[in-house]
This record gives structure tokens, sequence and C-alpha cells, in this order.
């Protein structure tokens, strides 16, 4: 429990970071979807987020967890540390090159031939933020939680700030007649959504050069026998990363090509589906913030005698935090949706779905130590891979009949068999004795509650009452939850505060 505690309160710094920075960029939803009515203009955002994602898993290719096992087992911490950054920035900076040189094309093919403009920005956006990982990772690796935040924070306030200024304050200041050629100089209608992809850029070149002071001198060098040993590691995590970014994007893809006969219609229903995607984000800021120092803590207690016993622990709480995050957000959905404007409400059936795949994709976090704590990273490919091919398979069945619904149910269908694959062949190679019961009743109590407020529940019949009946009986299903919780884990608690 020491050791948890420990992990506890990194995750709380971590997490202070990420919650903090994620909730100002998810206050960006509704700025944004208030602003652009038509579900078609967040489309675009949508659809070129998800080639960010899955360009930073090529680009990084697997050396950030590297970094932290050889960091573990080398002598000369440094030299992981230089060899590792300075192939990220080789690669990341002939991946920029390139792409400036072939923007038009890569516009082209992406179906926006008239704003390759947003190419070249998404393109150095993406090469910084990948140049930035292993320092990042070094931080981390160093228990330098706060220079870490600072710097994220400070990222996120920059990105903010812009978006409002150049969304908002801009188009303020010129309707009212108040410096309008100095405003008129920097701000053009028609660049619409690219303001939001603008924001990203100048807080991208901030953080790099925040990261570079924070970090002190870098001195370039690659220490060739170590390269090769840490690529080979690498390379099956590269092919897992790869499936595992197909498993959370290629929705994306699949929702703008086959749920509508025309690109407007596509992206209209792409629009709806990534604000509302955005609501289940909040299973997602404790799962990333988990994760920031999960990976770290898994690799530091391997080799302590109650390391499996630690890790069942983590996994039992994590679970139960998961499930209190779930079944607080589906009581309180009829207030959370205003988080988007009126016109992306059609979609809020996916959140639920949404809210239990992320919670399975965090389990398959938890249960994914075993394959790098024994270099197994070859059998994780595979089963990353088996995930991602089971998420085409879904997507095509069910986009085209279901719409977006079926890209969220593709998710959940994904995650859960991804989840049982990863816990059996677990057990054959790392044994962990995973608290089942325990974690089982949690999930189905919370499941049995939702259902009964979801299902059962007449609420309809309180008329005009109904959000207040509903908020009251709500909370009350919530506050039962909350306390067989802390009867049952009174001990536990107890002892980690």
């Amino acid at each position: 429990m020491v050791k948890v505690k420990k992990l506890i309160g990194e995750t709380a710094i971590y997490g202070t970071t990420t919650i903090l920075g994620r909730l100002l960029n998810y206050l960006l939803v509704p700025f944004h979807t208030y602003i652009f009515l038509e579900p078609s203009a967040y489309g675009v955002v949508g659809d070129l987020y998800a080639w960010v994602a899955l360009l930073l898993v090529l680009l990084t290719y697997g050396m950030e967890t590297t970094f932290f096992r050889f960091s573990t087992t080398e002598k000369d911490k440094n030299n992981v540390f230089r060899t590792t950054w300075t192939c990220i920035l080789f690669t990341s900076t002939l991946f920029i090159l390139l792409g400036l040189l072939f923007n038009h094309q890569i516009a082209d093919f992406l179906k926006y031939p008239t704003h390759p403009e947003y190419i070249r920005w998404f393109i150095i956006i993406v090469g910084l933020d990948a140049i930035c990982t292993i320092p990042f990772a070094r931080l981390r690796a160093e228990n330098r939680p706060f220079v870490f935040a600072g710097i994220k924070i400070t990222n996120i306030f920059i990105n903010v700030f812009f978006n409002v200024f150049f969304l908002w304050f801009c188009p303020l200041m010129i309707s009212k007649g108040w410096g309008t050629s100095f405003f008129s100089a920097i701000y053009h209608q028609n660049i619409g959504v690219g303001y939001i992809f603008i924001a990203n850029l100048i807080a991208s070149i901030c953080q790099f050069i925040l990261l570079l002071f924070a970090s002190g001198k870098f001195r370039l060098h690659i220490d060739k026998p170590l390269l090769k040993r840490m690529l080979k590691y690498a390379f099956p995590l590269l092919i897992l990363g790869l499936a595992g970014i197909i498993n959370e994007v290629i929705d994306r893809f699949m929702v703008k090509t086959f749920s509508a006969d025309n690109m407007e219609d596509a992206l209209h229903n792409l629009g709806v589906y990534s604000a509302c995607f955005k609501i289940a984000v909040i299973m997602n800021l404790f799962i990333q913030a988990f994760r920031y120092s999960a990976e770290p803590f898994f690799f530091s207690q391997y080799k302590e005698k109650d390391a499996k016993e630690g890790y069942a622990v983590v996994m039992t709480y994590f679970v139960i935090t998961c499930t209190v995050i779930f079944l607080g957000t589906m009581m309180y959905i009829d207030f959370i949706k205003y988080f988007v404007s009126a016109k992306y409400h059609e979609g809020l059936s996916v959140v639920p779905i949404l809210l239990l795949a992320y919670m399975l994709l965090g389990i398959c976090f938890n249960l994914s130590i075993w394959y790098k704590l024994t270099d197994q990273t070859t059998i994780g490919a595979y089963i990353t891979i088996g995930g991602a091919v089971i998420t085409l398979i879904v997507n095509f069945i069910l986009v085209p009949k279901i719409g977006y619904i079926g890209a969220a149910w593709g998710h959940l269908i994904t995650y859960t068999a991804m989840t049982i694959a990863s816990y059996i062949l677990g057990q054959k190679y790392y044994p962990i004795n995973y608290n089942l019961q325990k974690i089982g009743f949690y999930i189905l109590l919370s499941l049995i509650l939702f259902s009964i407020s979801y299902f059962l529940i007449p609420f309809e019949n309180f008329g005009e009452h109904q959000l207040v009946a509903k908020t009251i009986i709500n909370t009350f299903i919530l506050l039962i939850y909350m306390s067989i919780i802390v009867i049952k884990e009174r001990k536990n608690i107890k002892a980690i505060l």
C-alpha cells in the first residue's frame, strides 16, 4: 500500500496537469461547437486530429516505452537519452521537410484540395510534438512531475488563449470597429476552423522552446549498438502502437467514408460523432493521468518481491475509479450534454458505449505490463493487431448500416476482445492474481445502477419536473454506489489516506 500510495501521489500531480489541461481543451469543445454551428465544419477538425494521432505513433515508433525500458537496465542513462532523442529528431525533421514539400498532394489525398495550408500547419505540429516526446519521457523517468506539469499547462494555456483570440476576440473587435486595420490584417473569416490549427501550431512551437530550456543542453549522439537493440525492442511496439491507434481513430475515417453518400453529410456525421466523443473524454482524462505515472512505476517495481501484488491492487482501484467516472457522467448527462451545442445532441447515445470502451482500454493498459516486463512485445503486438482487424471488420459492417453508433460499438467490441486475450496470455507468461471477483462486482453493479436509471425509471411521468426528479434520483443512485465502495474498501482507503 505504501507503493500504491506513491503511485497515487504521482498520478495526482500528473493528473492535475492532465485534467487541468484536458479540461481547458475540453472547454474548447463547447466553444468550437457554439461558434461552428454546422457539424460539418467541426468534422474537419475531427478528421485531421485523427491523422495527427496516427502520425505521432509512426514518428515515435515505440521509442518512448523503449526509453523507459533501457533506462532501467543500462548504466549510462544519458547515453540512452541521447541515442533515443537524436534518432527521433532526425526522423521527425525528415518528416517535416517531406511533408512541406508534398503538402498539395497530401491535401488532395485527404480531400481538402482548397486548403493545403491545413496540411502545412499540421506537418509542423506533428513533427514538433514527436521531437518533444523523449524529453518529456525523461522528465517522467527522473521524477520531475512539476517541470513536466508546468510545460504541459503552459502549452494548453497558449493553445486556449489563441483559440479565443482568433475565433472570438478578433471578430468582436472588427464588428465593433475597434482597431479594424490591425485585426483585419491578422484575421480573415475565410480561414474558419483553420484558426484552431494555427493556435495549436503556436502552442507546439512554444512547448518545444520551453522544453529545450528546461532540459538543458542536448548533445546529439547515437550509440549504434545500443540503438540496434532499442529498435529491435521498439519494432513490435511500433506495430502495437499502429494497431492501437487504428483501434482509436479508424472510426473517424470510416464515418467520413461510409456514413453518407456525399461529403457534406459525411462531415456532418463526423462532426456530431467527434463532439459527442469528446464527452467520453471525461474517462480518458483519468486514464491518461494514470498512464503518465503508472508506466515508470510498473518498470521500477519489477524487481521487488511484492511487485505482482502491487500490480493487482493497482488494477482493482483503477477499475473502481473508472466505474465511478462512468456512473457519475451518465447520472448527470442531462447537464454535461450542454458542453456541445444542441445541433450535436443527436449523437449522445454513443456516450455510454464510449465510456465503457475507454474503461476497457485502461484495463488493457494495466494488463499489458506483462509483455512489456517480460520483453514479449511481439505477442502484445499480435493482440493489438487482432484488435485492429476486429475494429475494421465491425466498422465495415456497422457504420454503413447505423452510422457513427456502429463506430462506437466497434470500440467497445474491440477493447473487450483485447482485454480477454491480454488477460489469458498474461496469466500464462506473467501470472498476476487479480481480484476478478471484486473487479467484476464493481463493473456489474455500476452497469445495473446505470440501467435502472436509463431504462427502468419512467422520468417522463414527472412532466415539467422531469429534470429535477431525474437529478435527485440519479444523485441518490450515485451516493448509494459511493457508499458501497467506502464500506467495502474502508481499510485500504484509510491506509492510503
